[in-house]
């Protein structure tokens, strides 16, 4: 028996998930890019140019911007489409997903005017199904190179969980489950904060202690904001905690450590973010974050550091002061 999956968006980790899943017998993928002109290019060159570049895709993947095409015969889908996008795609897409098809959210982020996670949001859109969250230390450059990786499929549903798990597994991309979303989604949005700030200690040649430390204490507020939201402590000393923020804090892929790593060296946000051609949710997560910390009182002061930096230009060497002379304190 076959299945069909359908890869909602065309970015690097849409493509590194089509890459993935093709590669079991029995499995067909489809992507569905929201631009004519960008499926037509990974059609005619397959291969992503501009945000996978070198990475042939195999030549049974559908791609196409047709979304009535793109889901006929899906048994589930895979969200991928940054955070920032992903209501606006979904609503206009949303009359051609009736089903009731699982989904799996590959998205790391959190919607600023409401504070949803993607899960939420997706169920918000598209109304109940259920819904995977799959998190964990997983850059779409070395993914689509098969070079190995471990991540967590989250769900309260333990045995579409496990159907995730036997979809995406290989012998290179090992699965496991869990059944804190809350943990998961929460972690994977965190993460990318705390990388922005990792990246300036780069920018500043702070040195590995300092992003040692940086990371350690990152990790606590990751757990504090968590665990005040609902998530299980245990869940960010896993795969999608503290696993995916040490890939994304010392990853020369990693956007929102770059991101840090450039306003580390005195360049503007705006300039910043007009020259790159990927998104880094980091930023926009982080405004949301500060603000639903603020909210119900939760202590982030890396989080209020970054926080100031993006959005209220204050400068790196004074964020870095401001953390290093709060008062001294048991750990």
């Amino acid at each position: 028996m076959t299945t069909k999956i359908t890869v909602l968006g065309s970015g690097a980790m849409a493509t590194a998930c089509s890459i993935l899943l093709a590669e079991h017998a029995g499995q067909t993928v489809s992507i569905w890019a929201r631009s004519t002109e960008h499926a037509d290019q990974i059609n005619n060159d397959r291969e992503n140019r501009r945000l996978l570049p070198g990475v042939p895709i195999p030549d049974d993947i559908e791609i196409t911007a047709d979304i009535e095409q793109a889901v006929s015969g899906a048994d589930m889908l895979v969200a991928a489409i940054p955070t920032k996008y992903l209501r606006q795609a979904l609503t206009t897409i949303a009359p051609q997903l009736t089903d009731d098809r699982p989904v799996v959210s590959v998205v790391k982020g959190l919607e600023n005017e409401t504070f949803m996670r993607p899960s939420e949001m997706i169920a918000d859109v598209l109304g109940h199904r259920a819904i995977v969250a799959l998190g964990g230390p997983s850059h779409a450059e070395e993914i689509s190179r098969r070079l190995p990786a471990s991540v967590v499929a989250a769900s309260g549903d333990v045995t579409l969980a496990r159907q995730v798990q036997e979809i995406f597994n290989t012998d290179r991309f090992r699965v496991y489950t869990n059944q804190d979303i809350i943990g998961v989604e929460l972690a994977g949005a965190l993460k990318n904060v705390i990388a922005i700030a990792a990246g300036i200690c780069d920018g500043q040649g702070y040195g590995d202690n300092a992003k040692s430390a940086l990371l350690t204490r990152g990790l606590v507020e990751m757990t504090r904001f968590g665990t005040s939201l609902g998530a299980e402590p245990t869940t960010f000393s896993g795969l999608a905690g503290i696993g995916d923020l040490i890939t994304t804090c010392i990853s020369p892929y990693g956007r929102n450590r770059m991101v840090g790593e450039r306003l580390g060296k005195g360049e503007k946000l705006s300039e910043i973010l007009d020259s790159m051609d990927a998104v880094a949710e980091g930023v926009t997560t982080t405004r949301s974050v500060y603000e639903l910390a603020e909210k119900n009182g939760i202590e982030m002061p890396i989080t209020d550091e970054v926080y100031q930096v993006l959005f209220d230009d204050k400068p790196t060497k004074e964020a870095t002061n401001s953390l290093m002379l709060r008062p001294p304190r048991p750990e």
